[in-house]
């Protein structure tokens, strides 16, 4: 059975440092966050960063800074053999209109969900707002809130045991 594991970025991954990290070189990616990783990897699950980046509809970044940020954090995951499988992100902010992908509806979560073949019961969100939980339980998928940069290792290690 396939399994799926379903981060925010901001505050899960990278460090949280306020409203919009819009140069690459403030990105941070967590200690915690690449061991994390690593283990639900060598545990056999879909690792899949679910994200808004407001920023981008804002004119504070691009796409292709975004994607500079991302290539960055894989590259600091391949270092100890770790990576992310999938990144969805909404580039949309409210400011500037609706959309169907920005958290906390799920759309990003479903469209991950269907794409890896990963039924609900086998995945969980881990993420630092409550739109993260709201994202998560519109998709049927267990949400677990922490704090912003907190450690999560240990609650990788329950996730995993508790989804077997």
């Amino acid at each position: 059975m396939n399994k799926a594991i379903f981060l925010d970025r901001d505050g899960v991954i990278n460090e949280e440092v306020g409203e919009y990290i819009t140069r690459v070189a403030d990105f941070k990616v967590l200690p915690h966050a690449v061991e994390g990783i690593k283990k639900f990897n060598d545990a056999g699950w879909q690792v899949v960063i679910i994200t808004n980046q407001g920023g981008i509809a804002k004119g504070l970044y691009t796409a292709a800074e975004l994607d500079q940020m991302h290539r960055l954090m894989q590259q600091q995951l391949a270092e100890v053999t770790a990576h992310v499988d999938l990144i969805y992100y909404c580039p949309h902010h409210p400011d500037f209109g609706k959309c169907l992908c920005r958290k906390p509806d799920s759309l990003m979560v479903q469209k991950a969900l269907a794409r890896l073949n990963v039924s609900p019961v086998h995945a969980a969100f881990i993420g630092d707002k409550q739109r993260d939980i709201e994202s998560a339980a519109g998709a049927s998928v267990k949400g677990y809130l922490i704090e912003p940069n907190e450690n999560w290792v240990p609650l990788a290690d329950e996730i995993i045991q508790k989804i077997s």
